[in-house]
């Protein structure tokens, strides 16, 4: 089937259509919260502390991944979407610089959402979905989200500026409401969800061995062991770009930094295009060809960073657009293809903290590179590493990387776990 087939089946189109229009929310709050604290405070770092409190929660993914695997993730989805409308009307309150510590609050509790929602997602696609349509539900997905990386700032923005922050706010409260409501009308058709059988272990061993599950199975499956490894290696130096896209525009280009937004918008217009055709090129090629072709598209990409043609710097931020979409529709297809239905919360948070880790490490690394050395040695080294990861996946072979892909029946034995219903 292709995006046509798609949109023609209600519980993908009602699904689809809930989480676009809630990430339209979410992309304008998150841009809105760091106005908001920069407007109350004149602080750069003060703004940039509410990114810090979003992304801190990450450590908690985990324990995320086991509650999903836990849970009818129908029902979960629906109590956070109901969750996050009640968390930010906080927010409302804040009127001063005084108020800035809710800000700060809130953006905590919507991280901690972001890491519980996230994998909830993932499993229950693999499960609503035929399993021929997951990469095209991941497309759509993607090429709305990156869509809105071009408009919902402009969105954020302009309605804070309009009407303030509470605006924003209220928002965002009535697009978790209306996913929460497209979530309800999804179809009842999940499997009993699972717990972990009693093993005479000590409860804090066996809660151990439960968080640990999505680990384990990473790495003893080949495919995804190597796949993490790639992933892993690039996000070693994906976070360079935090300090490095500004040198490219005022040493290279000897641009105002305003024209980060027309570097942003090359990107964007990339990664619109990339969505486009992800589906049709992962059906072609594979999800471990397409990763691979990915990193290779953001190699070719930054090396392009590393000339001072304007058109060549937009061209190699077009390539880096449409590379990045493909890595990551084709590693979330392959991660939600080969996980068993019992694991998909727990293998999706083992494959995002292995590589959330190295992407942290990589903005502290890349900040200091950038402080020595010439920013065009810095963009390089990127590239080439992008060069060793792309080298890393493309290894697998396609027979064992990419069998037909086959739905597991509801009753498949769980060694681990025993069907409780709820």
């Amino acid at each position: 089937m292709r995006t046509r087939g798609l949109l023609s089946y209600r519980p993908a189109r009602r699904y689809l259509t809930g989480q676009a229009i809630s990430l339209l929310g979410d992309s304008s709050m998150w841009i809105a919260c760091g106005i908001w604290v920069k407007t109350l405070t004149g602080s750069n770092a003060a703004a940039g502390l509410s990114f810090l409190c979003f992304t801190a929660p990450s450590l908690l993914a985990p324990l995320a991944g086991l509650l999903v695997d836990r849970v009818r993730r129908r029902t979960l989805l629906l109590a956070a979407n109901l969750a996050g409308a009640a968390m930010l009307t906080p927010l409302l309150l804040v009127h001063d610089g005084g108020d800035v510590w809710i800000i700060y609050l809130v953006m905590v509790l919507y991280g901690t959402l972001n890491i519980l929602i996230a994998p909830a997602q993932s499993a229950l696609m693999s499960t609503l979905l035929p399993s021929e349509l997951l990469v095209s539900a991941n497309a759509a997905l993607r090429t709305v989200q990156e869509s809105l990386r071009v408009l919902a700032p402009l969105l954020g923005a302009g309605l804070f500026a309009a009407l303030g922050g509470h605006a924003v706010v209220a928002l965002d409260v009535v697009t978790f409401l209306v996913a929460a409501g497209f979530i309800a009308a999804l179809p009842r058709t999940e499997p009993a969800p699972a717990r972990a059988a009693t093993t005479g272990q000590s409860q804090l061993r066996q809660l151990g061995r439960e968080l640990s599950a999505g680990f384990r199975f990473v790495r003893d499956d080949r495919v995804l062991r190597q796949i993490t490894i790639g992933s892993a290696v690039a996000m070693l130096v994906i976070g360079f770009g935090e300090s490095t896209g500004f040198a490219i525009v005022g040493d290279g280009l000897h641009r105002s930094a305003e024209f980060i937004g027309v570097m942003q918008l090359a990107q964007g217009v990339g990664a619109i295009l990339s969505g486009l055709v992800a589906a049709a090129t992962v059906r072609r090629l594979g999800e471990v060809k397409v990763a691979a072709a990915g990193l290779a598209l953001m190699a070719l990409g930054h090396a392009c960073m590393t000339t001072a043609v304007l058109g060549v710097v937009l061209g190699g931020k077009v390539l880096i657009g449409i590379g990045l979409p493909w890595l990551v529709i084709a590693l979330l297809t392959l991660l939600q293809r080969l996980a068993p239905g019992h694991l998909q919360g727990r293998v999706f948070a083992a494959f995002e903290v292995a590589t959330t880790g190295p992407q942290t490490l990589s903005i502290g690394l890349g900040a200091a590179l950038i402080a020595s050395f010439d920013y065009r040695i810095v963009v390089g080294i990127e590239a080439a590493v992008l060069v060793v990861a792309a080298l890393l996946i493309a290894r697998i072979s396609r027979r064992t990387a990419e069998p037909e892909p086959v739905r597991e029946p509801a009753a498949v034995p769980d060694p681990e776990a025993v069907p409780v219903p709820v």
